[in-house]
Protein backbone atom coordinates (compact mmCIF):
# COMPACT_ATOMS: atom_id res chain seq x y z
CA UNK A 1 0.00 0.00 0.00
CA UNK A 2 1.53 3.16 -0.85
CA UNK A 3 2.57 5.98 1.84
CA UNK A 4 -0.41 9.02 1.55
CA UNK A 5 1.12 12.59 1.86
CA UNK A 6 -0.92 14.32 4.25
CA UNK A 7 -4.07 16.07 3.80
CA UNK A 8 -3.50 20.05 3.64
CA UNK A 9 -3.72 22.22 6.62
CA UNK A 10 -5.96 23.54 8.34
CA UNK A 11 -5.56 26.82 7.69
CA UNK A 12 -5.45 26.63 4.09
CA UNK A 13 -2.24 28.05 1.89
CA UNK A 14 -2.60 29.86 -0.98
CA UNK A 15 -2.01 27.90 -4.69
CA UNK A 16 1.61 27.38 -4.51
CA UNK A 17 2.03 28.83 -1.16
CA UNK A 18 3.73 27.21 1.72
CA UNK A 19 2.24 26.03 4.87
CA UNK A 20 3.96 26.95 8.16
CA UNK A 21 6.21 23.96 9.59
CA UNK A 22 4.66 21.13 11.90
CA UNK A 23 5.52 18.28 13.93
CA UNK A 24 6.70 15.26 11.77
CA UNK A 25 4.07 11.93 11.92
CA UNK A 26 4.75 8.59 11.72
CA UNK A 27 3.27 8.81 8.14
CA UNK A 28 6.29 11.38 7.34
CA UNK A 29 8.72 9.33 9.11
CA UNK A 30 7.46 6.74 6.70
CA UNK A 31 7.67 8.49 3.54
CA UNK A 32 11.33 9.50 4.94
CA UNK A 33 12.19 5.79 5.28
CA UNK A 34 10.99 5.48 1.49
CA UNK A 35 13.34 7.70 0.18
CA UNK A 36 16.71 7.13 2.47
CA UNK A 37 18.13 4.96 0.41
CA UNK A 38 17.96 7.55 -3.01
CA UNK A 39 19.21 10.14 -0.07
CA UNK A 40 22.23 7.55 0.47
CA UNK A 41 22.93 7.44 -3.19
CA UNK A 42 22.41 10.83 -4.18
CA UNK A 43 24.91 12.33 -1.19
CA UNK A 44 27.04 9.10 -1.01
CA UNK A 45 26.82 8.69 2.40
CA UNK A 46 25.18 6.22 5.02
CA UNK A 47 23.15 7.14 7.50
CA UNK A 48 22.50 5.24 10.97
CA UNK A 49 19.81 7.97 12.09
CA UNK A 50 17.17 9.36 9.75
CA UNK A 51 14.60 10.56 12.23
CA UNK A 52 11.65 13.31 10.43
CA UNK A 53 11.55 16.36 12.87
CA UNK A 54 8.52 18.57 11.16
CA UNK A 55 7.65 19.73 7.52
CA UNK A 56 5.80 21.90 5.38
CA UNK A 57 3.86 21.25 2.74
CA UNK A 58 3.49 23.71 -0.53
CA UNK A 59 -0.07 23.59 -2.16
CA UNK A 60 0.98 22.48 -5.38
CA UNK A 61 -0.33 19.76 -8.06
CA UNK A 62 1.42 17.23 -6.79
CA UNK A 63 1.41 18.31 -3.83
CA UNK A 64 4.91 19.17 -2.21
CA UNK A 65 6.76 18.45 1.06
CA UNK A 66 9.58 19.87 2.46
CA UNK A 67 10.82 17.85 5.59
CA UNK A 68 13.65 18.48 8.17
CA UNK A 69 15.55 15.10 8.89
CA UNK A 70 17.86 14.57 11.88
CA UNK A 71 20.59 12.46 10.83
CA UNK A 72 22.50 12.17 14.06
CA UNK A 73 24.23 15.02 16.52
CA UNK A 74 24.49 18.43 15.11
CA UNK A 75 23.42 17.16 11.75
CA UNK A 76 20.16 17.79 9.78
CA UNK A 77 19.42 17.41 6.15
CA UNK A 78 16.11 19.05 4.33
CA UNK A 79 14.53 16.74 1.55
CA UNK A 80 11.84 17.65 -0.75
CA UNK A 81 9.29 15.25 -1.92
CA UNK A 82 6.26 14.22 -3.46
CA UNK A 83 4.31 11.35 -5.38
CA UNK A 84 4.48 10.55 -8.54
CA UNK A 85 2.10 8.16 -10.40
CA UNK A 86 4.62 5.83 -11.96
CA UNK A 87 3.54 2.18 -13.71
CA UNK A 88 -0.41 2.60 -12.63
CA UNK A 89 0.69 3.23 -8.78
CA UNK A 90 1.41 6.02 -6.78
CA UNK A 91 4.84 6.57 -5.72
CA UNK A 92 6.99 8.68 -3.29
CA UNK A 93 9.29 10.39 -5.25
CA UNK A 94 12.57 12.27 -3.47
CA UNK A 95 12.90 15.97 -6.17
CA UNK A 96 15.68 17.07 -3.96
CA UNK A 97 17.78 17.64 -0.53
CA UNK A 98 19.83 20.17 1.07
CA UNK A 99 23.17 19.00 3.34
CA UNK A 100 24.60 20.73 6.19
CA UNK A 101 21.60 21.87 7.78
CA UNK A 102 20.94 22.75 11.33
CA UNK A 103 18.12 22.31 13.93
CA UNK A 104 17.71 25.97 13.25
CA UNK A 105 17.55 26.11 9.65
CA UNK A 106 14.49 27.31 8.19
CA UNK A 107 12.52 24.66 5.59
CA UNK A 108 12.79 26.94 2.09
Amino acid sequence: MATKLPEAPEHPVKLGGQSKPVDATKDIQKICDQVKGQVEVKTKKKYVKFTAVNYTSQSTNPPKLRIKVHTGGVNYIHLLVTKAFRNGKDEIELLGQQENRTKNDILV
